[in-house]
């Protein structure tokens, strides 16, 4: 028997490993450098759905039916194996809309419904919050065996709450969930810290099942061969190799089951869609996920065939896994299986957590709270607090809510049956998310009654009678019907009679869906803002999808200070400003002198929005501030049936002139940088080489040479050496900053002081050609920046001032200002400025403005593009212009905060 406080300790050990990991990848994404951006660990978080249902019960379910575990991994390798076209549609749809959460993709698809997006959420929780319960049991009941093998462990309602280790680990998942599920007001920002602990936890699993499985196959047996061939000698055992013949039926649906689970379950949803970094890893995904799913199931029928030899009834199929290692004393190894399915529940625990308190918060609470006018929340300037508060309150809820669901059911039938349950309960969407990307005459009317339909025939035909078997409801309901009706018996409904109770109710649950959502779509018409979606959902691939004018279905205008006060109550000002900036940055627009918004800024609002209240409550936030309307369904009808006529006729003609048209310019572009690379280095190197040889020629021919004009040529060689070192340490740096290996070493610094140094720096350059500098610089507060790449673009400015003005006559003005949080530093020279050909182009390589033949200047033409380079890195900008008064003004800004 393994000691009580070293399991402890192991445990909160474990889940602290966790918070360290998610910490790690939070930080590397706060740098820029993203440590789940690969397929790989894509493929590893959506194992999630291998929960401690697959880890124990897999070989539980196939201790008692053989290959009856199979057809719950087979539906996720046919979805994924067969289908990537619909998930890589879902995830292309999710990025370009900012997606939340089902309940969000499923609302914004039906025109952006309210009703529909909370009539999902109810469903979700109703039938999901459950299947969390199922994890902390499972984690007790690990638990208690480990502690007291052999013994029989006592149900958990018998041991005292605060003795209980499994609130502890639900205090500890909740308080996962909070800490890397709420950084973030933007739902639909990636959570990469909670992203990355589920990847571990995944590979944790996996290591876990196959070590108990070698140890029980290898170790216990003489390989694969043995265990089957001592348990066909069992007439008992020998019927698990084979499918009975009734069997097939549940096999079919289970499989369909599955395949529908697995796209429609929260979490994942979450991992595939919400949390996908590159459209991608989906063509990875195709043939990974399959193998992770063969690898973790191998060792199923195994370990279930030696179990049963091993301990026929005696021991809970579900504990086999365990019971195994502990039976023959290997207690590392059982250590080592109880953090496996820890793992399997933690992950499954801390995602559904996550995925179901955004759409509580997005689409049932938030929507709740904006309609309800005497809380005063449309007067309130800052809304993001609360939006933070309702998500972490619903993941402690929910969490707490699992374990006294745990608690409450204890070891009875209904937390047995409750995985495909839920799974029953997810399928639900699946009409309304699957024909929704596939099928534009889809109406929100018709989504509405298949989900009613469904959950209705769910609720009645799984979940009460399961609760009925469990003894909440008078068993006569399960056994003889509603009323005693017979034709209403829930395992036998209308006479269908003969199915597994799962079977049944899929069969009927879907059919009533199904038949109310083509049906009812059939009957009713689309409203202009559905027939908007569905062309946008279903067409997300082609060139008239999301990326390519939604803005064009909607016309009016929109005062821009009243949006962006909008977007600064939900997302922080930050954020808000940072989205407009970027907006009017892409089409050279000054926001300053913008008042009145056009459709385009309206439509980015509305997107900003919806990462974090959700689609539905987007819409009508952005509409209250508004002066619009959607275009009509006639008019909407003729944009798209235009826009399908253009498609018809034009897409692989623009897709090949494209292409030609890229590649050829590319090819331009290249063979012009090579000319200007070998002329300009070339040029730079042999002018330094020439001077270092001719003098050091004439020192080594003379050795008798005056001391005084040895040491002015020795100064001279000195002074090209200089020239030459400088020409490759910025040949360097662009190769550096271009590769993406500089380091930047962001600390507080003083921007005047660092101005200070570099007027110090280059005091020596302006008394040679007697240039007179003067300055202007304002005491500022500290900001994060590089301070030694800050003063590589200084030191740069003046250099090329000091170089283009006239000597003697030549001045330089140096001025360092507030702008914003951050700074703003100018250098303006009398020099004679700059061609209005080249206040753009300044800043490329290699670029020198002057005359080619006689008056060129020198230099390598690298300085300016690297200072370039390193203003935006730090989240800055840098422009030339011409001072009014003559002569060329080179000025930056850097904010008080890098973006990276």
């Amino acid at each position: 028997m393994i000691s009580g406080p070293l399991v402890v300790a192991v445990s909160i050990a474990y889940l602290l490993v966790l918070f360290a990991i998610a910490w790690i990848g939070d930080r590397r994404a706060a740098q820029g450098r993203s440590l789940i951006d690969n397929s790989t660990t894509y493929v590893l978080s959506m194992a999630v759905f291998c929960t401690s249902w697959t880890f124990y019960g897999s070989v539980g379910r196939a201790a008692q039916g053989g290959l009856a575990f199979l057809p719950i991994y087979l539906g996720p390798t046919l979805v994924v194996a067969l289908s990537g076209v619909i998930i890589g549609k879902m995830v292309h749809i999710g990025r370009s809309h900012r997606i939340t959460s089902i309940a969000d993709f499923i609302s914004a698809r039906y025109g952006k419904s309210t009703v529909l997006g909370g009539i999902v959420t109810i469903i979700a929780v109703t039938g999901i919050m459950p299947y969390i319960s199922l994890q902390l049991k499972a984690v007790s009941t690990t638990l208690t065996a480990l502690l007291d093998w052999p013994n029989a462990s006592s149900p958990i309602a018998d041991i005292p709450i605060l003795g209980d280790t499994v609130l502890l680990v639900a205090l500890f998942l909740a308080a996962f969930a909070i800490l890397f599920g709420t950084r973030h007001i933007d739902a639909s920002e990636h959570h990469q810290g909670m992203v990355l602990a589920i990847a571990f936890e995944s590979v944790v699993k996996l290591v876990a099942f196959l070590a108990v499985g070698g140890f029980v196959t290898y170790h216990l047996h003489d390989g694969f061969a043995d265990i089957f061939l001592k348990a066909a000698e069992n007439p008992d055992l020998r019927r698990l190799f084979t499918i009975q013949g009734s069997a097939y039926g549940d096999w079919v649906a289970l499989v369909v089951l599955s395949m529908l689970a697995f796209t429609c379950l929260p979490r994942q949803f979450q991992v595939t869609v919400v949390e996908n970094t590159d459209r991608r890893h989906v063509d990875r995904m195709v043939w990974l996920f399959p193998l992770y799913l063969l690898a973790i199931n191998i060792f199923v029928l195994p370990v279930a065939l030696a179990g049963r030899m091993a301990f026929g009834d005696q021991v809970s199929p579900d504990l086999y896994v365990l019971a195994l290692p502990l039976s023959q004393g290997a207690e590392a190894l059982a250590l080592l299986v109880f953090l496996g399915g820890l793992s399997a529940a933690a992950s499954m625990v801390i995602v559904e957590t996550i995925a179901l308190s955004t759409m509580v918060c997005n689409d049932l609470v938030m929507p709740l709270l904006l309609r309800l006018r005497w809380l005063g929340l449309a007067q309130s300037p800052d809304l993001s607090g609360l939006l933070l508060g309702i998500r972490r309150v619903t993941m402690a809820m929910v969490v707490l809510l699992g374990y006294a669901y745990v608690r409450l059911i204890g070891d009875s039938y209904a937390l047995v049956t409750i995985g495909l349950t839920s799974f029953a309960a997810a399928a639900q969407f699946a009409p309304a998310l699957i024909g929704g990307i596939l099928w534009k005459g889809a109406t929100e009317k018709g989504a509405l009654a298949g989900l009613l339909a469904g959950f209705t025939i769910w609720l009645y035909t799984l979940l009460l009678p399961n609760f009925a078997r469990s003894g909440w409801l008078p068993v006569e309901f399960a056994e003889q019907g509603l009323a005693g009706i017979d034709f209403l018996k829930p395992y036998a409904l209308f006479g269908l009679s003969g199915l597994e109770p799962v079977t049944h109710s899929l069969v009927w649950s879907m059919l009533a869906n199904l038949g109310a959502y083509v049906l009812v779509s059939l009957l009713t018409g689309h409203t202009a803002m559905e027939r908007i979606q569905a062309s946008l959902f279903v067409d997300a691939l082609r060139p008239t999808g999301p990326a390519h004018g939604r803005s064009r279905f909607w016309r009016g205008t929109a005062s821009v200070s009243e949006l962006r006060a909008l977007c600064v109550r939900f997302v922080g000002l930050d954020s808000a400003d940072r989205a407009f900036t970027h907006w009017a940055a892409r089409r050279g627009i000054d926001l300053d002198r913008l008042t009145e918004a056009d459709s385009e800024l309206v439509d980015m609002a509305e997107t900003l929005l919806a990462g974090a209240i959700g689609t539905a409550s987007a819409r009508v936030m952005v509409a209250s501030v508004s002066k619009g309307e959607v275009v009509g369904l006639d008019e909407v009808m003729e944009i798209l049936d235009e826009a399908s006529q253009v498609i018809a006729y034009s897409q692989r003609l623009e897709a090949a002139t494209a292409e030609l048209k890229a590649a050829n310019e590319r090819l331009k572009e290249l063979d012009r940088m090579k000319d200007d690379f070998i002329s300009t280095v070339t040029h730079e190197l042999r002018t330094p080489l020439t001077s270092i040889r001719s003098f050091s020629e004439i020192l080594f021919d003379n050795p008798a040479m005056d001391e005084t004009q040895r040491q002015e040529f020795l100064a001279i060689v000195i002074k090209e050496s200089e020239r030459l070192t400088r020409l490759i340490n910025q040949v360097l740096d662009m190769a550096k900053l271009e590769s993406g290996r500089m380091t930047w070493v962001i600390a507080p610094v003083s921007p005047r002081a660092l101005v200070e140094d570099c007027v110090a720096a280059t005091q020596a350059l302006f008394e040679d050609k007697n240039v007179v500098l003067e300055t202007d610089l304002a005491d500022l507060p500290d900001i994060a920046t590089d301070a030694d790449k800050v003063m590589q673009v200084v030191i740069n400015l003046l250099s090329n001032a000091v170089k283009f003005v006239e000597a003697d006559s030549g001045r330089v003005f140096l001025r360092l200002t507030r702008e914003g949080d951050g700074i703003r530093l100018s250098v303006d020279d009398n020099g004679p400025g700059l061609p209005p050909q080249a206040l753009e182009t300044v800043f490329d390589r290699f670029l020198q403005v002057g005359d080619t033949m006689t008056n060129k200047p020198k230099g390598t033409g690298l300085g300016l593009a690297i200072s370039k380079t390193i203003v935006e890195h730090l989240g800055g900008r840098i422009w030339a212009e011409n001072g009014a008064q003559g002569g060329a003004v080179f000025t930056f800004t850097l904010p008080g905060q890098p973006n990276s």
